[in-house]
């Protein structure tokens, strides 16, 4: 059974810094795709960065140059580097991973971590 835990959020100023933690757990073979969605109040989920198939980054057009996705592969472990926070950065931020374990495939999504962007 793979299960993702996060850490990270909070409450910060416009302006300022936080970093995100995600790490995936369990019988993992091989993981695919990993990264950071988030769901304001009365919003759809959008994606914010992520890692493709293959390593490549992928990044929501409102987040670039502000936010910085990595990762510790060997240690199943994706961050979120987000500078510059805006209000509009608020909302309740989720870790994605697909992937195979040693006899099926798996997606799933994190319990979700807040980060409120206030004064």
């Amino acid at each position: 059974q793979v299960q993702l835990a996060e850490s990270g959020g909070g409450l910060v100023q416009p302006g300022g810094s936080l970093k995100l933690s995600c790490v995936a757990s369990g019988n993992i073979f091989r993981i695919n795709v990993m990264g950071w969605y988030r769901q304001a109040p009365g919003k759809e989920r959008e994606l914010v960065a992520r890692f493709e198939n293959g390593g490549s980054t992928n990044y929501a057009e409102s987040v670039k140059g502000r936010f910085t996705i990595s990762r510790d592969s060997a240690k199943n472990t994706v961050f979120l580097q987000m500078n510059k926070l805006k209000p509009e950065d608020t909302a309740v931020y989720y870790c994605y991973a697909d992937g195979d374990t040693d006899d099926s495939d798996f997606g799933l999504w994190g319990q979700g971590t807040q980060v409120t962007v206030s004064s």
